[in-house]
């Protein structure tokens, strides 16, 4: 947290620019830091959120550009990849909507993931309009967490504990809820087929 007091300080209206930056990588940590400095009254939610959401959709984006247009040449540069992207795209392939919204909250797949979207067959647009849903979901989680929950962290005694375990839970329970959406959407899908073929 003081490092985060640190950066505000230094850096001014500029800090939201370092969020766009930050968030376009994977800055769950250092959103929820940045929810709590907004709580606080250093910063702007609605700014913070906006860089937030801005820069995880154009991340994204870039990632998923360098796999349409380079993705048989990192393949080839970096072999070590090859197993990832491939259950990536085995993913995609059967739950395209639900795996755009949630791999941002999987840990360690999510620069991966956008990379093997861009080498599927999936088109751009599609990609673009579930990409920003996702990263408005994202930047609304972990910002909203910092905001909403950050002062009650502050008084734990070992913080940092506390805020991996935010971070991870709060991950954990936009899976859930994504997981309970789709098994929902089956079922009421499977439901119609089923009342419908009767008639």
């Amino acid at each position: 947290m003081n490092e985060i007091n640190a950066l505000i300080s230094q850096y001014g209206q500029w800090f939201y620019l370092l969020t766009f930056v930050w968030a376009a990588l994977e800055g769950e940590t250092f959103l929820l830091f940045a929810g709590f400095a907004a709580q606080r009254g250093y910063l702007n939610i609605e700014a913070l959120f906006f860089a937030a959401w801005l820069g995880s959709f154009c991340g994204d984006q870039l990632f998923f550009w360098l796999g349409r247009c380079f993705g048989t040449r990192i393949l080839t540069r970096t072999p070590t990849l090859k197993i990832r992207i491939e259950r990536v795209m085995g993913w995609l392939e059967r739950y395209a909507i639900v795996f755009i919204l949630s791999y941002r909250f999987m840990y360690g797949v999510r620069n991966i993931s956008s990379i093997a979207i861009g080498m599927s067959q999936l088109r751009w647009q599609m990609f673009a309009f579930w990409n920003a849903v996702a990263a408005m979901i994202w930047a609304m989680a972990f910002s909203g967490f910092g905001y909403f929950f950050g002062d009650i962290i502050e008084r734990l005694p070992n913080k940092e504990t506390a805020i991996a375990s935010g971070v991870q839970q709060t991950m954990l329970a936009i899976l859930a809820l994504f997981i309970f959406l789709f098994a929902l959407r089956w079922v009421v899908v499977h439901l119609q087929k089923r009342f419908w073929h009767n008639d």
